[in-house]
């Protein structure tokens, strides 16, 4: 029975890996750029949402949208500000410029709300579902993350697949250059892209600081980092390959510590990235790609 909860408490954390991967993965995979602030994005989310409703004692569910509706405009202003000038550019001077607007975040955070910690209340009630004659426990915290993460790629997959926006993604994804031909505006749609991904970055920091609730400027840079991991693991530019890889890492991050260590979880985490990568280069699900000369 433990090892069903650790299990179920992997699935829990990895759809959290998974939803903040996914910014990752739409991002490089229509923009080709890894944007390395995504992982503060989460932050900025977090604080919105606990001033809101610590502060203010607004609904948590008008603190989720208000933490949405701030990250949105946020990746909206930093892809036009930070990336949309470096669209021809180099892609070290992009990655360059991503570490920058990380650090700038994170200071920007500490000068607004100060570098110390803040106890996040959860915005889901703290009760609990039991099994087995109380032998299994799963709060609903655990089940409304599992339930977002379902809910958020369904949507996502119908909305690329079905919308004309979407459809227009795909076309970038696979060449810019036909794609603006054919009268799509690349850069409306990158845009786009770092909307929606920041807002799920809202929703993914929310729900962390609701599992882990200490929140300060730095808190979400383990985990931008864990979740690209997540999306190189399943293959980056992938949907499906983000929500595996979110999945399988927040798996094995919960049994590294139960049962090897809870100090060497990250590098047992990271040992199997590497691993995989070696194997396969392109990721679980990811696809290599022909260029052509």
């Amino acid at each position: 029975m433990l090892f069903l909860s650790y299990l179920i408490s992997g699935i829990s954390l990895g759809s959290i890996y998974a939803i903040i991967a996914l910014g990752y993965t739409m991002v490089y995979g229509i923009a080709k750029m890894l944007n390395f602030a995504h992982g503060d994005v989460i932050m900025v989310g977090g604080y919105i949402c606990f001033f809101a409703c610590s502060y203010y004692g607004l609904h948590p569910l008008v603190g989720i949208v208000m933490a949405m509706v701030v990250c949105t405009v946020l990746g909206i202003l930093i892809d036009r500000f930070a990336y949309k000038p470096l669209r021809q550019a180099p892609a070290l001077a992009v990655l360059i410029t991503a570490i920058g607007m990380s650090y700038f975040l994170q200071n920007s955070a500490q000068l607004l709300w100060g570098s110390g910690s803040r106890v996040f209340s959860s915005v889901i009630g703290k009760g609990s579902f039991s099994f087995f004659d109380g032998q299994l426990t799963i709060n609903y915290l655990t089940v409304v993350t599992i339930v977002v993460c379902i809910v958020i790629m369904v949507g996502l997959v119908w909305f690329i697949n079905q919308t004309k926006r979407g459809k227009a993604m795909r076309a970038c994804s696979e060449d810019k250059g036909a794609a603006q031909l054919m009268g799509i505006n690349v850069d409306n749609t990158i845009s786009l892209t770092f909307a929606i991904g920041s807002a799920l970055a809202a929703i993914a920091g929310v729900l962390l600081c609701s599992a882990y609730p200490l929140l300060n400027p730095t808190t979400g840079m383990m985990p931008g980092i864990k979740a690209f991991t997540a999306a190189v693991f399943g293959g980056i530019g992938s949907i499906p390959g983000a929500l595996v890889g979110g999945l399988l890492l927040g798996i094995i991050e919960i049994f590294a510590k139960a049962y090897l260590s809870t100090q060497f979880s990250d590098a047992i985490v990271f040992a199997v990235l590497i691993i995989v990568l070696l194997v396969k280069p392109t990721g679980l699900l990811g696809k290599k790609i022909n260029e052509k000369v």
